[in-house]
C-alpha cells in the first residue's frame, strides 16, 4: 500500500473503501473525504509495553507510513490504549498534514494533547452526540472494554463509531465487549467491524484487557442484520491474538448465510 494506491482509488457516489492498517486500523473513503480510526502504524508497544512475562513483538509492519497520510480529512480514535492511540502515528500525521482533525473520547482529549497535538485540532466525542463531518456524520456509541469506564462527568472513556456516508452505515467498535443496550444501536448496520480475540482470566492478570470472541461477534452480526462482518484484532501480536481459522469456523456454525470478509494487512475493499 502507497499514498498514490489510495488517493487513485475511484468511487461511485455509494461507494466506500476499507484500507486496512493492521490492528483495528482502517481508512475508509467516501468520495473525496478519507477517516482513519486507530492508526497504529509503529513500534510503540513493542518498545514501551514489554514486560518479562509479557513480549509485545509485531508480526508485520506497518502498511503505509503516518507521514503519507498527509491528505486524511479526520483521525479517530476510540480511546487511549497504544495501538488505538499511538504518540509516534498521531504525531506524525498531525506534523505531515495540516488540516486532520482528531476525534477522540472526551475523557482522553488532555492525554491526546499531551503528545504534542494541538488543542484546537482536537474534537471531544461524548456518547450519543452526533458530529457532521461533510460528508459523513458519525454517532459515538459507548464501548466496553471489558466493562463501560465513565469519568466523573459521566462520559465514556472507550467509544465506538457509528458512521453515516449517505444511505450506507458502518460501525467500527474499538475494543468491545458486548453489553446490554449495544444491539440497539446497530440495528441493521451496513458494515459491522468487531474485535474477535476474545478475553480471559490469565490475559486480565497481565493486564491484558479483552474484547467479545468470535461467537459474539457471529451472533451479534446476526442479531443486527449486519450485511457485512469484518473481524478485527486478531493479527498483529501473539499474545492477543487468534487463529482465524477458529472465527470462520464459528461463522460457518452459528451463522454460516452471514456475508463477511477478513483483511489482509494493505488490503483495498470496496463496499
Amino acid at each position: 500500500m502507497n499514498k498514490e494506491f489510495i488517493l487513485e482509488t475511484r468511487l461511485t457516489e455509494r461507494q466506500i473503501a476499507l484500507f486496512y492498517l493492521g490492528q483495528e486500523g482502517f481508512l475508509f473513503k467516501y468520495r473525496d473525504a478519507y477517516f482513519l480510526i486507530d492508526p497504529y502504524l509503529s513500534d510503540y508497544v513493542d518498545r514501551n509495553c514489554c514486560r518479562e512475562n509479557v513480549k509485545w513483538v509485531r508480526r508485520y509492519e506497518a502498511p503505509i507510513l503516518p507521514e503519507e497520510l498527509d491528505f486524511v480529512d479526520y483521525v479517530f480514535c476510540t480511546h487511549d490504549h497504544f495501538d488505538h492511540a499511538d504518540p509516534d502515528t498521531l504525531r506524525a500525521i498531525a506534523g505531515h498534514n495540516q488540516k486532520a482533525k482528531f476525534i477522540v473520547p472526551v475523557p482522553i482529549r488532555d492525554t491526546v494533547i499531551s503528545y504534542g497535538i494541538e488543542a484546537d485540532r482536537i474534537i471531544g466525542a461524548a456518547a450519543g452526540q452526533e458530529l457532521c463531518l461533510n460528508p459523513c456524520k458519525a454517532i459515538p456509541v459507548a464501548a466496553a472494554h471489558e466493562e463501560l469506564h465513565q469519568d466523573e462527568n459521566g462520559d465514556y472513556r472507550e467509544l465506538g463509531y457509528k458512521l453515516i456516508f449517505g444511505d450506507l452505515s458502518l460501525f467500527h467498535s474499538g475494543d468491545c465487549c458486548i453489553y446490554d443496550g449495544l444491539a440497539g444501536h446497530l440495528k441493521d448496520i451496513d458494515v459491522l467491524m468487531v474485535p474477535v480475540n476474545g478475553r480471559d482470566y490469565y490475559k486480565l492478570q497481565s493486564d491484558i484487557i479483552g474484547n467479545m470472541n468470535a461467537d459474539e461477534a457471529v451472533l451479534l452480526a446476526r442479531e443486527v442484520h449486519a450485511r457485512l462482518l469484518v473481524p478485527m484484532h486478531y493479527d498483529l501480536y501473539d499474545v492477543n491474538c487468534i487463529n482465524p481459522a477458529h472465527f470462520v469456523d464459528r461463522l460457518y456454525t452459528l451463522h454460516p448465510k452471514q456475508a463477511f470478509h477478513m483483511f489482509v494487512p494493505g488490503e483495498r475493499y470496496i463496499f
